[in-house]
């Protein structure tokens, strides 16, 4: 029982609409989905990804009208998107010119990276990657050679690395690889990797026990969910959190892919996601994201739905 890497990253918003034009015109993504949060049908859930919406490439978020997030530990604390190394210098120039907050191009472990913030204070790294097959979208803004890859690595914050690390080697069969000083001065990272490695495949811990706990907010991550192949597979998974007798959500279907929700000793919250069905479910490839979708379950509400959500284009 492996997982095989990153499958989604879910984000908090404040406003839907400046999110909607961002992740599109800055960052070029498509938006693959444009649906409800399922569990609170007054907020958005919007799905940015690469041309087919291939797992591993969602970054979605939640819209809720919240105040800012206050940064610190026991959170997911910065996002990795892979683009070819040499798209760096043109992501530099690119956010610099839209007045966003910007670092240097350097080296953050083993790899080539830019950090940036989003409008709201979301926290990127730009990784030069060139591993694996690419999925551009032709009506990106963004030229295809420096069209984001997808996701991976991401970081989580936790105050004491020992029992993160149990679950994550014990119970989830990652594999610890190496450690390096985090870029911000404040502690160590610890690289874990999953099935095949590389960065669409890693999840970096930082041990930063002197940092405030986190308070989530607009700019915030809200989880992180790991890629499993198939039905068979997640219930497998579901099965073993029983057996080590850590709490969970039990199977979820999210229409798209079916999913299972639990919590590290850390306080963060993880996901286990099937690869499928996918976002082309219940709309053509070719037009997916443009309309509203909703489950099967929620279509009967569509009207009532429909009328509480804003414009977003």
């Amino acid at each position: 029982m492996d997982l095989t890497g990153i499958h989604h990253l879910t984000a908090i918003t404040a406003d839907a609409p400046a999110n909607n034009r961002f992740y599109t015109d800055t960052l070029g993504l498509r938006r693959v989905k444009k649906t409800v949060n399922q569990d609170d049908t007054s907020a958005y859930h919007l799905f940015f990804a690469d041309g087919k919406g291939s797992a591993g490439t969602d970054l979605t978020f939640f819209d809720w009208p919240v105040s800012r997030e206050r940064r610190g530990t026991h959170s997911i604390s910065r996002t990795g998107l892979r683009v070819n190394e040499s798209s760096l210098d043109f992501w530099a120039g690119r956010l610099r010119d839209k007045g966003l907050t910007v670092g240097d191009i350097g080296t953050t472990d083993i790899r080539a990276t830019l950090d940036f913030e989003d409008p709201e204070g979301q926290r990127f790294r730009l990784t030069g990657d060139v591993e694996g097959p690419a999925d551009p979208w032709e009506r990106s803004p963004v030229a295809a050679e420096h069209q984001i890859r997808g996701l991976g690595p991401i970081t989580i914050s936790v105050a004491d690395l020992a029992p993160t690390e149990a679950v994550l080697t014990t119970v989830m069969n990652m594999r610890r690889v190496r450690d390096y000083a985090s870029p911000d001065g404040q502690g160590q990272v610890h690289v874990f990797e999953m099935g095949e490695g590389g960065p669409a495949a890693e999840l970096h811990v930082a041990v930063q026990p002197d940092l405030p706990v986190a308070r989530q907010g607009a700019g915030a991550v809200h989880h992180v969910a790991f890629r499993t192949p198939d039905i068979k597979t997640i219930h497998e998974w579901a099965n073993r959190l029983d057996e080590f007798r850590i709490p969970s959500s039990g199977e979820v279907e999210r229409y798209y892919f079916r999913s299972l929700y639990f919590r590290e000793p850390g306080g963060n919250l993880f996901e286990i996601a099937t690869d499928g069905p996918g976002f082309a479910v219940d709309e053509p490839m070719e037009t997916m994201g443009e309309g509203l979708s909703l489950p099967p379950f929620l279509e009967p509400r569509r009207a009532q739905i429909e009328a509480g959500l804003k414009p977003l284009d």
